[in-house]
């Protein structure tokens, strides 16, 4: 009896070393998962902001179209070519606004980037 106590001994021992090896393995891999995680979830809320601005922005320069074209037509002056000129200005005016927030935030995104997998 005393051969079956010594090889269940062994067993146990072997499994608690490889469980320990299996811990510490998990253990130095988890900040690599968590640091892709978070850069995940950063990247996506990044995008759901920028759409959230997006959007915000387009509100806001539609509102401005209207008003400026509910004041044209309040004057009399909705169908004629300086109101047709003034509106089209704005809009196209509000079009390179948007682009051109649009590449900042790209930019400001690529720097953060950038700066993360400097940092990491």
């Amino acid at each position: 009896m005393p051969g079956l106590t010594y090889t269940a001994t062994m067993n146990t021992e072997g499994i608690m070393k490889k469980s320990i090896i299996a811990l510490s393995a998990i253990l130095l891999a988890s900040p690599v998962f968590a640091a892709t995680t978070t850069d995940n979830t950063v990247a996506e809320a990044h995008k759901g902001a920028d759409t959230a601005k997006e959007k915000l922005h387009q509100t806001q320069n539609e509102g401005k179209e209207l008003k400026l074209k509910s004041e044209h037509a309040a004057e009399g002056k909705s169908h004629t070519t300086g109101s047709k000129i003034t509106e089209g200005a704005q809009k196209g005016w509000h079009k390179t606004k948007e682009g051109t927030e649009k590449g900042w935030d790209k930019t400001k995104q690529g720097a953060e980037d950038l700066k993360n997998k400097a940092t990491n």
